[in-house]
């Protein structure tokens, strides 16, 4: 399932190609650049990630490629301070035009883990910086759906709202606390998706990412969408609040100026309604995050506890 995905992935982005591994090869997205660079018998180029990551960093180790086809893998942590360090006008002479440089030379740039901003996205696409949107997870080898387009042998059904992935990148099974289970033929994931007019997937959030509020279903995730769009908004994260009137309330903790609370709760309650409108917004110096770089959902509900 493995070497599937891998040869999967260099078809579809064109060709064998050099890797810069900028991720913790005990992520599956670390480790997939690894398996890539063996496929395509090139030797990648190693970021050290047991440090913070930075646009500085990642430029120096981009210049050390030699390949005429260029890729790596990010998450949309990392993305987000490569796309504020090209907008940094505090930068010295020189540094963002060379860090640019390196980035447009990238055939193509993975995300996945998470959905990345679309402004952080439409900013370096339009400075001619191919990035590449994928969907998938540890079940799956990691992404099998790229900008919405599903892989070579990759089929992708929606059960209900489901998404539903089957394929060669399928692995025969799973292993945790509770023992290992075989996977079968599909598997159905976790995540709500829908289908655009032009075919493409569109995941919509993660099943339990919904909560109940006055009775209304609410998308945590929908709510993270609505909030970054907000003017000001750096990064952001929502929960769930429990409320003996609504059952469930939105919590919200972001990065920002303070100015910008009242202007995310306003948004949130003209597109969702009152069941949307946060009952908390927390303002921060960082939204918690796991090492693999997705929000730390648990010390996000944590916060809002010991308020």
């Amino acid at each position: 399932a493995i070497l599937a995905s891998a040869n999967a992935s260099q078809i579809r982005l064109g060709g064998p190609g050099q890797w810069l591994l900028a991720l913790p090869i005990n992520f599956v997205a670390g480790a997939n650049v690894l398996i890539r660079s063996l496929v395509a018998d090139t030797q990648p180029v190693l970021m050290n990630t047991s440090v913070p990551f930075t646009a500085e960093a990642f430029a120096r180790a981009a210049s050390l490629m030699q390949g005429s086809r260029r890729y790596t893998s990010l998450v949309p942590t990392q993305l987000a301070r490569l796309a504020a360090a090209l907008d940094d006008p505090f930068s010295p002479t020189g540094t963002n035009d060379f860090l640019l440089g390196q980035l447009r030379k990238f055939d193509a740039i993975l995300v996945g883990g998470q959905t990345p901003h679309d402004e952080v996205v439409e900013q370096l696409r339009a400075l001619g910086i191919n990035i590449v949107i994928t969907y998938g997870m540890t079940e799956t080898g990691g992404g099998c759906v790229y900008d919405g387009v599903p892989l070579d042998g990759v089929k992708v059904d929606l059960v209900g709202s489901r998404v539903q992935i089957s394929g060669r990148v399928l692995a025969d099974s799973i292993s945790d606390e509770s023992g290992t289970q075989p996977i079968g033929d599909h598997f159905l994931t976790s995540d709500l998706g829908e289908f655009d007019a032009d075919g493409k997937l569109k995941v919509l959030g993660r099943i339990d990412r919904v909560i109940v509020s006055g009775g209304l279903k609410i998308s945590l995730d929908r709510v993270e969408e609505l909030a970054r769009a907000v003017p000001g908004v750096a990064e952001l994260a929502a929960t769930a609040i429990a409320d003996a009137e609504w059952g469930q309330r939105v919590g919200i903790v972001y990065l920002g100026s303070p100015e910008v609370a009242d202007e995310i709760a306003l948004a949130l309650a003209n597109d969702l309604g009152p069941a949307g409108k946060p009952v908390r917004v927390v303002r921060t110096d960082g939204v918690p995050r796991l090492p693999s770089g997705k929000h730390d959902l648990q010390a996000i509900k944590r916060l809002f506890e010991e308020l």
